[in-house]
């Protein structure tokens, strides 16, 4: 009986300890660092970009990874442009790797909305990849072999009617 006792006072005191470890170790959080996403940043991501990412983990984790391995962000473009991040209704990912480019059109409004995620080669005669239709989470992954002033067009409804080349690097 009394082994019992020295048992549970064992355990009990074990446990205090270990609650008590848990709550004075700093904690680690995602948005702190946005290389716990396993995203690993294009050395040309701007300042905006890194933000986004360490403010966003899971999106840009998510978005990088519908669009396979080896990639790494470049841009994260919440639309429409100007508006407060924390209001947009979608965002545009692209994220570069050695194959080309890869673009990812990120709905956050939270309803299935009429969508199209477009890239065009950056070099005259070469080909665009789309993707239509109605999403509730992203229209994408559309991929490009020349990234570089690669023309991106994202359409949200009646919302947002974005294109732009320096969604990707333009030098």
């Amino acid at each position: 009986m009394l082994a019992i006792a020295r048992s549970t006072t064992r355990l009990a005191v074990a446990a205090t300890t270990l609650a008590a470890l848990a709550v004075a170790a700093p904690q680690a959080y995602a948005a702190e660092d946005p290389a716990g996403t396993d995203v690993k940043m294009s050395v040309e991501a701007s300042k905006e970009t890194r933000e986004f990412a360490a403010a966003n983990p899971g999106e840009v984790a998510a978005a990088a990874n519908a669009c396979g391995s080896g990639y790494t962000l470049n841009k994260a473009i919440p639309l429409p442009v100007g508006t407060d991040p924390s209001q947009r209704l979608a965002t545009v990912f692209t994220y570069n790797s050695r194959a080309g480019g890869c673009l990812i059109f990120d709905n956050n409004t939270g309803r299935a909305q009429s969508m199209t995620a477009k890239v065009c080669d950056g070099y005259p005669g070469t080909k665009c990849d789309t993707d239509s239709g109605t999403f509730s989470e992203y229209a994408g992954p559309v991929y490009t072999k020349y990234p570089v002033c690669a023309t991106v067009t994202a359409k949200l409804s009646n919302f947002i009617n974005y294109t732009s080349q320096y969604a990707f690097s333009c030098n």
